[in-house]
């Protein structure tokens, strides 16, 4: 049995459909009905439930995106720092395992070595360089506030896409934004996260933090030219701007910066936890793309 925290949001649906297509046992636990984030609480629904795992994708990524964090920025902290320390003491206590849902976002640009950013390289996006957004800042500070967690998955998500329509679908946003920013990341496709960090726990791979995302890299002009020529879109003939540079992206449509990133995905595909290569993934969204 697995208990699910967070599971009606763009990540946790992905779980849910996950289990629900694999015949997999889980509890999603809804906030509104159990204050999960009240440790008593948390320990209460895990002596009542008894799980084998439990999965946290609950944190606060601001709506409509990561500039709303700049506003809200209490709730961002209890959202993906306080959080995710609670949840550590109590699996800890408990001796239970679990996974947290994190983010690339700490990174941004691509490595030295031109490979992506693995796990064990510090942050270059965070509080400590004050060069990030808030968000980006609170979810590094959680992988702070982790590094003491026993019998812990940390996977790291980064710019989610599926072949389903909608506000939070990187390729949605592409079809949808009036002008783009041509940068350059790493990207998951949310239903292949869903499973592979499941197949973490199922393979009993070690413990430790993983980037989660499709092996290789694109560019936005990347995806708008596969976009372009797919029948995915109603506005697959439209023509698509781009910002000149970085600076008047954020003169014009951000207010908080936006971490591009390349993630080296080695260490999850060596311990047996595989993805498809990104622009693979990306054509069979769009073949398959439901409006």
């Amino acid at each position: 049995m697995i208990i699910l925290l967070g599971g009606s949001g763009y990540v946790g649906s992905a779980f849910q459909k996950y289990f629900q297509q694999s015949n997999i046992s889980y509890q999603n636990i809804a906030r509104s009905e159990q204050d999960y984030t009240r440790p008593e609480i948390l320990r209460q629904i895990i002596a009542e439930i008894k799980p084998d795992f439990l999965i946290n994708c609950a944190g606060y990524t601001g709506k409509p995106n990561v500039d709303a964090c700049e506003l809200y920025k209490t709730e961002t902290v209890e959202g993906n720092v306080t959080f995710p320390g609670n949840i550590m003491k109590v699996c800890n206590e408990l001796q239970l395992p679990w996974g947290h849902v994190s983010s690339g976002c700490i990174y941004d640009g691509n490595s030295p070595d031109g490979k992506g950013w693995k796990e064990t390289d510090e942050p270059n996006f965070d509080f400590r360089h004050n060069n990030c957004s808030f968000y980006s800042g609170t979810k590094a500070l959680g992988e702070e506030i982790l590094k003491d967690a026993t019998n812990l998955y940390l996977w790291r998500l980064r710019v989610p896409f599926n072949n389903e329509n909608g506000p939070r679908n990187f390729l949605t946003k592409l079809m949808k934004y009036e002008k783009l920013l041509d940068a350059t990341n790493s990207l998951s496709q949310i239903d292949e996260f869903a499973r592979a960090c499941y197949e973490c726990w199922d393979k009993k791979i070690p413990y430790g933090i993983y980037n989660m995302t499709n092996p290789g890299y694109v560019t936005a002009r990347e995806v708008v030219e596969l976009i372009k020529k797919s029948t995915a879109s109603d506005v697959a003939d439209k023509d698509y701007q781009f910002f000149a540079n970085e600076a008047e992206f954020m003169a014009t449509a951000a207010i908080a910066a936006r971490s591009s990133c390349v993630l080296n995905c080695d260490k999850r595909e060596s311990a047996g936890v595989h993805m498809t290569e990104v622009h693979q993934t990306i054509e069979e969204a769009l073949k398959n793309w439901k409006r």
